[in-house]
């Protein structure tokens, strides 16, 4: 005799129609990866060394990895300048299984920035928007190859936005997130959660004898392809300086900025270097600087970045304020060389 289990009094979960709409909307991110990751690309470099350890001269061959993002359907391709400095042979892995060749064309030091090139087509190109304000609290992803282990995404929260011009002074002023990078994901893309790239990856923060974790370095987008414009025009990066220093203020007496609820004055200045442009020009330890080039700007990194970019060799109207007086002087910018 067969036996028929009961259900009459057995409990069971009921689904409704709502569940499953709710179940259909779970957070996931692949609409994002679908869109940004086939841009990211692996880079592998090969480089020939002299060994200083052997008592005869001889060479060996040291290989490195990375990633990088394909930033144009013309083959340029953005990573970190620490994956291919001293490269003899630069060689990309596409995720549809394609590698390629690749040329540099330019590095930066300072943004820890490379660009390469690669001849192809139906180049897969990382979206991108040039109005995008990535917010601190936006969660992002770090695509990447780790390892070397194949290309995987990791995912976080932005904690710092990062300087976008040029007087950026390396890690200190990019973007912070922990979204974590292991070694291989140095040069490929952090995005945001619609697939949109929002910086280059480029390092952990790390200091000796301590374990830091959740603490990451981005080089934001906009000054990301500011820098790759200049180095696939000119093959180099160049950056003006007037020689000062300065803080803050926000009145005429030199009152100094002690929050971010003021409204920013100008830059007092408390420092200039000599036989530099702005000593050149006769500014001093005091004046406060109101406007560049008829110019104001709304923090002292803006004033600083107005200035660096600036084409060396180029005059600078600066109007500024000097014991409550307001005077114009002429600086010539200069290019600042390392």
């Amino acid at each position: 005799m067969l036996f028929v289990p009961s259900f009459k009094n057995l409990s069971l979960p009921i689904f409704s129609q709502q569940d499953a709409v709710e179940e259909h909307h779970a957070v996931s991110y692949a609409r994002a990866v679908r869109r940004a990751a086939p841009a990211v690309v692996n880079v592998y470099t090969r480089s020939t060394l002299v060994d200083p350890r052997s008592l005869r001269p001889r060479t060996i061959e040291r290989q490195e990895l990375g990633s990088g993002v394909i930033m144009s359907s013309q083959g340029y391709i953005l990573t970190n300048y620490h994956v291919v400095y001293g490269a003899d042979y630069i060689e990309v892995a596409l995720q549809d299984g394609r590698t390629l060749e690749a040329v540099l064309i330019g590095q930066d030091e300072l943004t820890d920035l490379a660009v390469l090139y690669v001849q192809a087509e139906n180049l897969p190109v990382i979206p991108q928007d040039s109005e995008l304000e990535p917010q601190v609290g936006d969660v992002v992803l770090a695509i990447g190859n780790p390892l070397n282990l194949g290309q995987t995404i990791t995912q976080g929260i932005i904690s710092a936005n990062g300087n976008t011009g040029l007087s950026s002074r390396g890690y200190i002023d990019f973007m912070r997130m922990d979204a974590a990078i292991n070694r291989g994901n140095s040069g490929g893309a952090l995005v945001n959660s619609n697939g949109m790239l929002v910086g280059i990856n480029a390092a952990a923060f790390q200091l000796e004898n301590q374990d830091i974790q959740g603490i990451f370095f981005a080089i934001p987008y906009q000054l990301a392809v500011n820098v790759m414009q200049k180095l696939i025009k000119h093959g180099r990066v160049t950056r003006s300086h007037l020689g000062v220093s300065g803080d803050a203020v926000v009145n005429a007496a030199g009152d100094r900025l002690i929050s971010s609820g003021q409204t920013l004055y100008g830059l007092s200045i408390t420092a200039v270097n000599a036989n530099g442009p702005a000593a050149e020009a006769g500014l001093q330890v005091g004046d406060i600087l109101m406007q560049i080039d008829g110019k104001r700007f709304s923090s002292v990194q803006q004033a600083l970045n107005m200035i660096a970019e600036t084409a060396p060799n180029t005059a600078l109207a600066l109007t500024i304020n000097r014991s409550g007086q307001q005077l114009t002087v002429n600086a010539i910018a200069r290019e600042l060389r390392r």
